[in-house]
This record gives C-alpha cells, structure tokens and sequence, in this order.
C-alpha cells in the first residue's frame, strides 16, 4: 500500500504534559516514518500546543470530534472552524464511542461530516457493527445503512478527501485481533456503498478506507497487506511513543 494513512487518536487517555512528551517522542521519531500519513489527534486542550511541536514536520493535526455548526449558542462544543485555526486538517466523525456513549445519532455525523468537507477539512466518517449484530448476521447491512446515513447528498469536489474508517465495535480496545480476510470483506462492502453514493473515479481516487480496531505493531502488516485496507485508525498502540513507532514501521515495510 502506497503511502498508508495511519491516525493516532489518543482519546481522553492523556493528562497534558503527557501528550505534550509524547508529541515531542513522536515528532523526534518521525523522520523514519517516510512512506507514510501520520496524523495526530490529541484532546482539543492540547491542540494548540502539539500542533507548534509538529510543526513543520511531515506529521499531520488531527481532531477527535467536531460540531455541526461554524458558530453559536453551543455549551461545551467546538466548532471545526476553530480546529482549522489551529491547523486541524482531519477530523474523526461518529466513533462507536460517541455513538454508544453519547447517543451520537446519524443526522449528527452527517451534517458534521457536510460541514468539515465544506470547509475543505478531511472527515474520518467511523463506522461499525456491535457483536450482537455480528451475531445475527447484520454486519454488512449496518456497515451500508452506516455510510449511506452519514453522506448521501453530499458532493466531493474535486480537491476534497474523505476518509471511511471500519472499526468492529467488539474489537476496539479488546486487544482481540479481526481476521485479515474478514476486513478485506468489509472494506469492499463499504467500497460499494460508496459507489452507491458517488462516481467510481471519486472513489477510487479520493477516498481512503482505513481500518481501526486492536491495531498493534505484530498485526499491522497482515492488515495493509490487503489492498483494499488504506491505513489504521489506532487507539492504544498509539498512546507509547516506542509501541507507534512500531506500528508506523509495520505499516511501511514492504
């Protein structure tokens, strides 16, 4: 896989000055991450702060949420007009975590992913199914509601990027490995619900599917070696400066 798209979400795992090490861990390493699309996605209190450590290096700023509107009376939230002041260029959208915690509903994450492509931004649109639906044989069914819910109607122009993260909610965070082929599966599940949804060249050609899930620096290679599998979203591994090196390794080695 040319040029992988790895994203760390270090999730709310991070008191402050331990992100902050950690940035500088990860900035000091990136010089051997060549090959790869790194993107760091710290809490919103520490946006500021990593985004002047990685600056003007190859890593990239990322948010772990967003809100729907530029602007308003909105207690607590953050608009992704603020993240693009502080040089977020990607943000994760609809993670089984806000969906399942939060009650993060459907036309949420569609007008927060409308709303981060029209400001040129680049949605990380999550999407999963919980084991009771594995269980009943729903996965693929969920996995197209999903992505249909959260982009019909909404255009790609032709500088814009969007990516679809597959994260089984079962796995995230239980160190439980998926099988390679099941994800292979998945991915062009998903790859035809986007051809449902926009032209076959828009696509192939501005759309990553990524996978996320228990993603470690043992496994990482078996899942890229796929070439439907366009990177990792990574939760624990990347909260250890050594382990996601490691992972940015794997993902990279050819």
């Amino acid at each position: 896989m040319k040029n992988p798209l790895i994203i760390a979400n270090w999730k709310m795992k991070l008191a402050p000055q331990e992100a902050i090490d950690l940035a500088k861990k990860v900035k000091k390493a990136s010089t051997k991450y060549k090959g790869a699309e790194v993107v760091l996605c710290p809490s919103f209190t520490e946006l500021a702060e990593v985004g002047k450590i990685i600056d003007a290096t190859g890593l990239k700023l990322g948010a772990q949420d967003c809100f729907w509107e530029e602007q308003g009376a909105f207690t607590g939230e953050i608009s992704p007009k603020i993240l693009q002041e502080y040089g977020v260029e990607t943000v994760i959208i609809g993670h089984s975590e806000r969906r399942t915690s939060l009650l993060e509903t459907s036309q949420m994450i569609h007008k927060k992913a409308r709303l981060v492509l029209s400001l040129g931004m680049r949605p990380v649109v999550c999407v999963g199914e919980s084991f009771d639906e594995r269980q009943e044989g729903l996965k693929d069914s969920i996995i197209i509601r999903q992505v249909h819910d959260a982009l019909n109607g909404i255009w790609l122009n032709k500088m814009d990027s969007l990516v679809v993260a597959y994260e089984p909610i079962w796995v995230i965070g239980s160190g439980q490995d998926c099988d390679p082929e099941e994800i292979e599966h998945t991915h062009q599940v998903i790859r035809q619900a986007l051809y449902d949804l926009f032209t076959e060249q828009v696509v192939d050609e501005q759309v990553k599917i990524i996978y996320g899930g228990s993603v470690d620096p043992e496994n990482v290679s078996n899942y890229l070696s796929h070439a439907t599998v366009h990177g990792v979203l990574i939760g624990t591994a990347s909260w250890d400066a050594t382990t996601f090196s490691a992972v940015v390794a794997g993902a990279i080695k050819p």
